[in-house]
């Protein structure tokens, strides 16, 4: 803990008058609760106040940021182009320009002959290419800009797009004719991600928002007739669950998909005959989760009934019934999804903590999963549109090789390295080793633990390292690579990620064992790795950082309460740290469908009680806390502002001498700033924050 100076005066708290709850007989005073009233002037100047708060604390960080922000610029091919992936008769691709903050997407006619996709080695334009959408020229006069929705019809001659200005995720849904280039009036605002094309592109299906932000309707809009007369194909009254609508790749079939965290259920519109009412697939049963792939004359079924780490079976496409097997439910290999195309299946799964594919040839028994030689890696499909082909676009990546694009022929079996993404200057794989530890949790359970660092770093306790966390939603931290992670493992820095229950590493079982009443797991999991680096000698407890985001942001703030002697720093972005509060109140975005993640406090007191016990903000005391800084945005609709400002607030109150810092961008959301120089910015921000806190802060 360090003593700030007086020149870096903390912006004044406004006297408000607390806020009382009550619930289960348990009344809870909240003194900054006035912090959520978005619009009031006081809450907007002291968001401004505690930004320049932090500007004036960092300012001797300043040359440091430039320095990382450059080494990022320059490791960066700024003008590059994607793989280009083909869809019919047209490859299409997106592509960056030095200078310009946003992508650009196009395509280009497929030549006479042409079977590999062409990539110009200095990613200059390709000769012929048509743009279809240019980010820079849409975000003129906009700080922020996001694209939502990019979905092209199965004829190629019409562009569905969304896009948002704010932040906020309300997206604006726009129509382009691309034989005209002209933008249709069939504009549509307020919707949410996703959209469907029927067969022949005359009608568009998208998605809308209740007022807690839950996507729950399917709206079908006919090109060329006002929006005011589409109709609504199906809506969902249960608040627990979201829904979705997408065209599948044998572009027969609309799926729509209503899912809860533990529930779902998809109807099916056939796409050549898009006025017909969705059939159901089968029916939702409480606790049963399954997703649909169509194929041929069956559908594929992905689910979880009687295998918890999810089975493959079919049923058929003309009248859905009974669920015939196809993969039988193998305890430790958890099934993913599955993609259907003509000749053969391809199911993404997850093993032994590391992601892997299997490839099914329709008619044949010899099914079989590729094989990548690296330690830890993560590999996957990306993009394959096309449904009739022998050939399947792969993304491959670790810590240590950058992001590559493959091409996997299904037939001969041969991968053929497309493109990896390029890294300038003097970079090189082989001066990094890549490397998995494990730590032992209170339970006794074998936690896995990630880490790359630079070769010739000593295991001597002495060497600063970053660990990372997430554990929640059963999504996993992957190993995955970053050309600004350069910038810390080229000062010595270990990076590390403690893969805690909560996540999905390691199945289904992993995910189920950190969540609801046995959510503590994940933190204690998080402590446990970080004292497990300490004692295996990868570095000591005064040269530990921790980061984490969103519900890795409530990671960071649990850890800090429960063991704030084995962290010098801890970084905590968008973070849920209010969470007991937030999952409280019904009518905020997102909590009723929440509960079947954390619990749900307002109807179980044990619940209630459980949550109180964690909850970041609920549990600050008066003990010696590492640095933080806690990042968020305004206009974030998943993870309210307010939560990382109270939790601020509370912090200071509780501990006047800590050193804690609140940044909040004034016009961004959830994924911060939009622009990709912004951005950089951004990360050299926190990285140069980061540094400073492990002693390597030389500019």
């Amino acid at each position: 803990m360090t003593t700030e100076t007086p020149a870096h005066a903390r912006p004044p708290i406004a006297k408000r008058v607390p806020t009382e709850r009550t619930h289960h007989g348990d009344t809870v005073v909240d003194p900054y609760a006035w912090l959520t009233a978005k619009d009031d002037p006081e809450t907007i100047a002291y968001l401004t106040a505690e930004n320049e708060y932090t500007d004036a604390v960092t300012a001797h960080l300043a040359g440091l940021r430039d320095k990382i922000f450059n080494e990022i610029k320059e490791r960066t091919q700024e003008t590059d182009l994607s793989v280009p992936s083909r869809k019919g008769d047209y490859w299409y691709y997106s592509r960056t320009v030095e200078g310009s903050q946003y992508g650009i997407h196009c395509r280009r006619a497929v030549a006479p002959g042409e079977t590999d996709p062409p990539i110009p080695a200095d990613g200059a334009p390709l000769a012929g290419e048509e743009v279809l959408l240019d980010g820079n020229v849409l975000a003129e006069g906009h700080d922020f800009f996001a694209l939502g929705t990019f979905d092209v019809s199965p004829d190629g001659r019409r562009l569905a797009y969304s896009v948002d200005f704010a932040g906020d995720e309300r997206f604006t849904l726009h129509v382009k004719d691309l034989t005209t280039g002209e933008v249709l009036p069939d504009a549509v605002p307020e919707v949410s991600y996703g959209s469907a094309w029927s067969a022949d592109g005359s009608v568009l299906f998208y998605l809308t928002v209740d007022d807690a932000w839950r996507p729950y309707r399917v709206w079908r809009h006919v090109i060329g007739t006002p929006t005011a007369d589409d109709a609504i194909v199906f809506e969902e009254p249960d608040e627990r669950f979201w829904v979705g609508v997408g065209l599948t790749r044998s572009e027969k079939f609309v799926l729509v998909e209503a899912s809860s965290k533990i529930t779902s259920e998809v109807r099916a519109i056939p796409a050549h005959a898009p006025l017909s009412e969705p059939v159901l697939i089968a029916p939702r049963r409480q606790g049963v989760e399954y997703s649909v792939e169509h194929h041929g004359h069956r559908f594929l079924i992905l689910h979880n009934d009687g295998a918890e780490d999810f089975a493959l079976a079919y049923t058929s496409a003309d009248n859905p019934g009974d669920w015939v097997p196809l993969i039988p439910h193998e305890p430790g290999t958890r099934l993913e999804s599955v993609d259907a195309f003509t000749h053969h299946l391809v199911v993404s799964l997850r093993k032994n903590g590391l992601t892997g594919v299997r490839v099914l040839p329709i008619g044949g028994t010899d099914s079989y999963d590729l094989e990548f030689p690296e330690p830890l890696y993560d590999v996957g499909l990306s993009g394959n549109p096309e449904y009739d082909t022998n050939s399947i676009r792969l993304h491959y990546t670790s810590f240590v090789t950058p992001n590559s694009v493959y091409d996997y022929d299904l037939v001969t079996r041969a991968l053929t390295l497309r493109k990896r993404q390029p890294v300038l200057g003097d970079f090189d794989p082989d001066g990094y080793e890549q490397h998995r530890d494990w730590a032992l949790a209170e339970d006794g359970t074998r936690v896995p633990i990630s880490l790359v660092f630079r070769k010739g770093v000593a295991r001597d306790g002495r060497a600063p390292l970053v660990l990372y966390g997430y554990g929640s939603y059963e999504s996993s931290m992957d190993p995955y690579f970053s050309i600004a992670r350069l910038s810390l493992l080229d000062r010595g820095v270990i990076f590390a990620v403690a893969h805690v229950r909560g996540g999905g590493e390691m199945g289904r079982r992993w995910y189920e064992d950190g969540k609801l009443l046995a959510k503590k797991n994940t933190f204690t999991d998080f402590v446990a790795a970080a004292r497990h680096v300490t004692k295996a000698g990868w570095t000591s407890a005064d040269r530990i950082v921790a980061r984490g985001g969103s519900a890795g942001g409530l990671l960071m703030g649990a850890i800090a309460n429960l063991a704030p002697d084995a962290f010098t720093g801890v970084v905590a972005e968008v973070p849920f740290v209010d969470a007991l509060n937030s999952i409280l109140d019904p009518s905020l975005p997102l909590t009723v469908i929440e509960w079947e993640e954390w619990g749900n406090p307002l109807e179980s007191a044990e619940v209630y009680q459980y949550m109180k016990s964690y909850t970041p903000y609920e549990n600050v005391t008066a003990q010696a806390y590492p640095q933080i800084l806690a990042m968020t945005g305004i206009n974030d609709t998943r993870v309210l502002y307010h939560e990382p400002a109270k939790w601020i607030a509370r912090l200071r109150h509780v501990v006047p001498d800590g050193t804690f810092l609140l940044k909040t961008e004034m016009g961004a959301g959830h994924g911060g700033p939009s622009g990709r120089y912004d951005a950089w910015k951004e990360e050299a921000f926190v990285l140069s924050w980061i540094l400073d806190r492990l002693g390597r802060a030389t500019v």
